[in-house]
């Protein structure tokens, strides 16, 4: 683990869990937010941070990401708008593929050996799409073919092409997690969960997938450990879905004729998350409770 962790985007809800993570590990950590009042939803300094040092400032601002990165040996890039809908398709594309290259193309600069970015599972195309898709096959790995018809996705898809030039170019290490939908116990899981159990196809294009917060931030955490050179790209998420029907029910309902590669027993997540146990050692540790199937 590095000595210092810089943390962009560490106001939201994920950065938060992960400064906690942080700071229980005793690791030191740099969080950088926004300034108040520039509308970005979690982007804000709007309570106390477990952070010993705190930079205000854009991960747009190659000034305040410079301000922001000294002392740093890890980076935990989070800084972005996560939906098309928060913004015109201009400002999420432009927005978070520039936060991603100032951010990763300081970090080289100083010689930072490790950093992650938060990727995301909608990549593939299928949350956001303008018209229902289904992937090729399943289970979702990262060879499936994307097929983006939207302005964030393709910004992640950007942002992980930022990231393997980055291991290029400055002989760092980086991992790109494509987080599904991240909740807890409190937040978003539960109604979630209730949503899905009422209507199935509500969690179609998601696969039904989730991931708790606390595993979120270990995922991450875990990822400034990787020593194999070069740049990775990982899906993780909890081993079972936020369904409480069978998965191979689910995908004969959603997805029927989809090829499936393999047998998907019980409520077994459809998405590949072998190369994130072989390379990060990571197992989800909390499941979700889920309502009982009608």
């Amino acid at each position: 683990m590095p000595d210092r962790v810089l943390v962009t985007g560490a106001a939201g809800h994920v950065g938060r869990a992960v400064l906690a993570l942080l700071a229980r590990e005793n690791v030191a950590a740099t969080a950088l937010v926004l300034p108040p009042g520039d509308g970005v939803p979690g982007g804000q300094l709007d309570g106390e941070l477990p952070a010993d040092r705190i930079v205000v400032g854009d991960a747009r601002d190659p000034a305040a990401v410079a301000e922001a990165m000294k002392g740093a040996d890890g980076v935990v890039h989070l800084a972005a708008l996560p939906s098309p809908r928060l913004g015109t398709p201009e400002d999420v594309f432009t927005g978070n593929v520039r936060a991603t290259f100032v951010v990763l193309e300081e970090a080289g600069r100083r010689g930072v050996g490790n950093a992650v970015i938060a990727s995301s599972y909608a990549i593939g195309g299928l949350p956001f799409a303008v018209r229902p898709v289904s992937p090729p096959y399943l289970p979702v790995d990262v060879a499936t073919p994307l097929r983006i018809t939207d302005p964030y996705a393709l910004s992640k898809q950007a942002d992980e092409a930022t990231a393997a030039m980055m291991a290029l170019r400055h002989g760092m290490t980086t991992v790109a997690l494509r987080l599904p939908f991240v909740g807890d116990a409190v937040h978003r899981l539960p109604e979630t969960a209730a949503r899905y159990a009422r209507s199935p196809q509500a969690g179609a294009a998601d696969m039904w997938s989730y991931l708790d917060i606390r595993d979120a931030a270990r995922a991450l955490l875990l990822s400034l450990s990787v020593t194999v050179p070069g740049s990775h790209v990982l899906y993780v998420a909890a081993p079972e879905t936020l369904s409480p029907l069978p998965t191979e029910r689910l995908l004969d309902l959603c997805h029927p004729g989809v090829s499936r590669r393999r047998r998907f027993p019980g409520r077994t997540v459809p998405i590949d998350l072998e190369p994130a146990s072989a390379l990060l050692g990571f197992t989800a540790r909390h499941i979700h409770p889920v309502p009982a199937e009608d």
